[in-house]
């Protein structure tokens, strides 16, 4: 009862509502600032403690001494200023002491920073009461500074510990919070109020007035409590600005995301961004408020992982999607048991990593497995192989499909690629591995009990390539040979197999009439004779093993040597004497003919310079060195070494040398002929022969095949050709000279159709020294006529041509 007879016949309850607004008010503010001193970063942190000791040490100080203002002992009272401002700075001190320990992350660092609040509200408190001062004497009742002692404690400890209290609704947390503190204070004041006993004295003359007192005091109150509204004010209008900026900031985080992003908050999703809207077909309303278990079901338990599981669309169809999970950590208070999930959608990236993988084991044109696929396919089967069969591997190659992409575009090209492919599939049904190397390379393998078996495999295939592939109102065909190894009986691994499998396709490529072909060792032998052959065509141009042979061509008008033909040999250490025709394929091939065909260039220019007589010499040139763009150059620089005049110098083509690349090989051809070198079409009327290449280029010779003259006397059909052709070099103004003239007979029909000049044996055979060949005629002894040089009809060598 004492407790209530001192606030209600002792106070003025009007400043006792005063002073319960001031300490609700200063409560509020207090405890928001410690909730904000809490989710604050490290280095914000002193700031917000330093606005909260201001606000809560204010308060406790404002709600006592405007209470004392209410209290009415009945006898004048004055205030001591150095305790009333010790006082204020021990309220703030310990506000601040107990907001740093509170703020801790340790489990009872609430209810520990809550009892040094308390207990600095109790300290506070009672230096307070020693600044007061009446003319009487204080008496202290002990058990209500114990009660107060108490009560600040515990509910100081009480309230810090419900601000903080964790998976509670954060306004009633506040609320909580801020009653008891502001009963925490309250109790305190009023319980040590009911233990002051007042006994009266004399008045003191001069001492100060109730009044005066209470003027002081009210200006002092009321400047402090301005202090703690404008902290509180400030502080409270930061926090809102920031939040506001923060949330829009997370905001528009959430919409600019192109994955799906939600955000569960107690175990419940409270947001979601536009794009998982999008993504799961929901509305947001629909959305918030569930798990998001129940949307993904196989959502990720632990944090900062990536899984992939499925999202449950509206429709209730599924969705591929790669998911993480985070909780934030960085506000703990306001958004405690808060996660963010990121939800991406898989649909895209999964067609590419299937098409991915499709294309890597599989042909993008016709759907045959390609290269990588097949060999895997080859060393599996190996292994599991069963003892009593054979796998037979099928390498195939189509003949004419150059042709039908020259002539009928790529487009044709890829479309017989398909139907071939197709039909190659049906063919051979389960029985066989098709698949496609590239280009128009295709490979197949079989498990075969013989080579019968493998033979009728590769028939239906033969029967499908060759059969005719309607495009455009146009039947193409384009053919294929087909090579068949047989493993273990021609190779012991998949390298092998596949090689000697190419060795039968090319040497099927080669024969005429056989599209299929079975490898047999001969094929490997002359496979390393090429590749030996090879390497001493190298030491041959390096070791100076090569020389030159010289045929004459005669005049048959005039009966006189106009010229001689340069011929390659090759002295080999071993073998002695080697024909072109057996190197100079693999010459080709290897790229060889270059260094070769300048050095054959510059020996026969170089023999040229020196003849007495100034004859022709003519060089046969192979496609790739007409092909060259340097090859203009190449003439240039061996008639200034040499010294040779241009006029003296023919280089003779073929015609598959203008077919490969007609436009480049006619600017080649003119930038040679511009410099005064002659140029003649050699073998002409065999191969691709036509009016439209004569008409492309302006050719100083043509050069008739030597077949004409070996088919002269067989029939009439060699005659005619040859009427046609030396009428079409009259009519075009071209000399024509007819190669391979071995006999009189020949020598004679020419003469009569008008020929103008001859080669052959009848006329020489070559010979290392211009004007050898079997007489002992030299250089200085020409010009020669058709009557002084012998007739060779059984000649020991015959002349060939470098290319040939």
């Amino acid at each position: 009862m004492r407790f209530f007879v001192c606030l209600f016949t002792e106070h003025d309850l009007r400043l006792v509502a005063l002073a319960a607004v001031i300490c609700v008010l200063g409560a509020w503010i207090s405890v928001r600032l410690f909730v904000r001193t809490r989710a604050a970063e490290r280095e914000a942190r002193p700031f917000w403690i330093f606005l909260g000791a201001v606000a809560a040490g204010s308060t406790i100080w404002c709600t006592h001494f405007v209470a004392m203002l209410a209290y009415r002992p009945g006898v004048p009272v004055s205030y001591d200023p150095e305790l009333t401002g010790v006082s204020l700075l021990i309220a703030v001190v310990s506000a601040a002491l107990a907001l740093v320990v509170a703020s801790g992350r340790g489990r009872f660092a609430p209810l520990l920073g809550g009892g040094l609040f308390g207990a600095g509200v109790a300290v506070m408190h009672y230096t307070g009461m020693a600044a007061f001062s009446i003319d009487g004497a204080i008496v202290w009742d002990t058990t209500y500074v114990v009660v107060s002692l108490v009560l600040s404690l515990a509910l100081g400890a009480a309230a810090f510990s419900a601000v903080t209290r964790e998976h509670a609704d954060p306004q009633a947390r506040e609320l909580i919070g801020t009653a008891l503190l502001a009963a925490s204070i309250v109790a305190l004041h009023f319980s040590g109020m009911a233990a002051v006993g007042i006994i009266p004295a004399v008045p003191v003359p001069g001492g100060a007035t109730s009044e005066d007192a209470y003027g002081a005091l009210a200006v002092a109150v009321a400047g402090v409590g301005l202090l703690v509204l404008g902290t509180g004010l400030a502080s409270q209008l930061l926090d809102r600005q920031a939040t506001v900026r923060a949330r829009a900031r997370t905001k528009h985080i959430l919409e600019s995301s192109v994955d799906g992003i939600v955000i569960e908050t107690a175990g419940r999703i409270v947001d979601c961004n536009e794009a998982f809207v999008q993504l799961s077909g929901m509305e947001r309303e629909a959305v918030v408020g569930r798990t998001f278990a129940e949307l993904v079901p196989r959502a990720p338990a632990a944090v900062d992982q990536l899984v992939r599981a499925m999202l449950v669309t509206a429709s209730g169809a599924t969705v591929p999607v790669e998911v993480a999970a985070r909780d934030d950590r960085y506000d703990r208070d306001e958004f405690a048991g808060t996660r963010f999930y990121s939800v991406r959608d898989l649909r895209q990236r999964l067609a590419q990593e299937e098409k991915i993988t499709y294309l890597a084991s599989f042909d993008n044109l016709t759907g045959l497995p390609n290269r990588s696929c097949f060999l895997e396919h080859l060393d599996a089967q190996i292994e599991t192989r069963p003892a009593s069969s054979r796998i037979a591997l099928f390498a195939i190659d189509l003949d004419r499909f150059k042709e039908v992409n020259d002539v009928h575009g790529h487009a044709a090209g890829d479309h017989v690629l398909r139907v071939l492919s197709e039909r190659m599939r049906t063919a051979v049904g389960r029985e066989a591995f098709v698949a496609r190397l590239g280009g128009d390379e295709f490979v197949a393998t079989a498990l075969v009990q013989d080579r019968e078996q493998a033979l009728g495999i590769a028939s239906r295939l033969e029967r499908e390539l060759f059969a005719t592939v309607p495009y455009d109102h146009v039947d193409l065909i384009c053919g294929a040979s087909i090579g068949i190894s047989i493993f273990p009986d021609d190779a012991t691994s998949p390298a092998t197999l596949m090689n000697n499998a190419d060795l039968a396709m090319y040497r099927a490529k080669g024969s005429h009439g056989d599209a299929i072909c079975f490898y047999e060792e001969e094929m490997d032998e002359r496979v390393r004779e090429r590749r030996a052959m090879a390497l001493q065509l190298r030491a041959a141009l390096a070791e100076d093993q090569f020389f030159l042979v010289f045929q004459p061509q005669v005049s048959v008008r005039d009966n006189e040597v106009t010229g001689y033909e340069a011929l390659l040999r090759w002295r080999h250490p071993v073998r002695g004497v080697v024909q072109p025709m057996d190197f100079i394929p693999i010459a080709e091939d290897t790229g060889l003919i270059l260094p070769i065909g300048e050095w054959v260039l510059r020996a026969a220019c170089r023999a040229a310079a020196s003849w007495d007589t100034p004859l022709k010499i003519a060089v046969n040139v192979s496609a790739l060195q007409v092909g060259s763009i340097d090859m203009p150059d190449i003439i240039h620089g061996i008639l200034m070494e040499t010294g040779l005049s241009p006029q003296r110098l023919e280089v003779e083509i073929t015609e598959t040398s203008l077919i490969q690349d007609a436009e480049r090989t006619l600017h080649i051809l003119r930038r040679i002929k511009a410099m005064g070198v002659s140029i003649s079409m050699d073998d002409f009327g065999i191969g691709y022969s036509s009016l439209s290449t004569l008409r492309s280029f302006p050719f100083d010779k043509i050069k008739l095949d030597k077949s004409f003259m070996d088919d002269l006397d067989r029939g009439p059909q060699a005659a005619a050709v040859i009427r046609a052709v030396l009428a079409l070099g009259e009519s075009l103004d071209i000399p024509i000279l007819a190669e391979g003239v071995e006999t009189k007979a020949q020598l004679d029909f020419l003469a009569q159709e008008g020929c103008t000049q001859i080669q052959g044996y009848l006329v020489g055979y070559p010979g290392e020294e211009a004007g050898e060949g079997g007489t002992s005629a030299d250089v200085d002894q020409l010009p020669l006529t058709v009557d002084e040089l012998p007739l060779f009809r059984n000649a020991p060598t015959k002349g060939t041509r470098t290319g040939e």
